[in-house]
This record gives C-alpha cells, structure tokens and sequence, in this order.
C-alpha cells in the first residue's frame, strides 16, 4: 500500500470501534500535498460527527485550519497554547512555524 493507502487504513481502523477520542499522529508524514488535503478533510469531518481528534502533527499551516484549540511543544515542553486563532497570531508561534 502506498503512504496514503497506509494512513487511510489506520484511520479507519481507530474509527472501527466507535471511539470518543481518536489520536492520530503525524498524518501527512511523507504523503503529496493532495494526499495531506484529503487527510485532513477526513479528520475535519470525524470531528464534526461528534468524536474528539487529539492530533499530533508538524504541519502547521493544516493544523491550525482545522484545530479547535492547541499546544506547541519545544523541546518537550508547552511553549505555546490557546485557539487556534490565538495561536495563529502568536508572534513567536508566527516566526518559530510560518517563517
């Protein structure tokens, strides 16, 4: 299976027993932009049927679009947290991960 067939896969297999809280992580790690799209089209949607999504990921930009709320993490410590579009215009979350 190919990256995105593989991430597909372990989404569905996290829905298959009706949970309240699915944590996906990293589920753009090495897949195409259209692939990192659809995944997150999925996610947004899981989350508007009611299940909480506790996503790890580096990809701030997607994140962010569809995140309610977040933590950033350096180093292993929160450095930053609030909504999303707190944390959007967050000086220092800005400089750190939008360059």
């Amino acid at each position: 299976m190919s990256g995105g067939e593989q991430a597909m896969v372990s989404i569905g297999r996290g829905l298959m027993s009706a949970p309240q809280l699915l944590l996906i992580d990293e589920p753009s790690l090495g897949l195409s932009p259209l692939l990192v799209k659809e995944n997150f089209n999925i996610i947004r949607r899981i989350n508007e049927q009611g299940i909480t999504v506790f996503l790890v990921e580096q990809n701030v930009h997607q994140t962010l679009a569809i995140a309610h709320f977040g933590y950033v993490l350096s180093q292993g410590r929160v450095v930053a947290s609030g909504s999303a579009q707190e944390l959007s215009r967050d000086a220092a979350v800005h400089q750190a991960y939008f360059g």
